[in-house]
């Protein structure tokens, strides 16, 4: 499984699922919508964690900078 994901990306991935996770444990966003929302903060901060993302490579992405 090669790196897909760049430092920008998992920043910004990272970034993206502390503020989903904080609108679903404020109740901000409640119900179905609060609920897939954590999921995919959950998966946002996987495929961080990981460096690789799968619907990247389905689609041909690479923001990993070239070495």
């Amino acid at each position: 499984m090669k790196t897909n994901v760049g430092n920008i990306d998992k920043v910004l991935r990272i970034a993206l699922a502390v503020v989903m996770s904080v609108l679903y444990f404020t109740r901000t966003v409640e119900g179905t919508l609060g609920t897939v929302l954590l999921i995919l903060g959950g998966v946002f901060l996987l495929t961080a964690l990981v460096g690789f993302c799968p619907l990247y490579a389905l689609v041909g992405i690479n923001t990993c900078p070239k070495k």
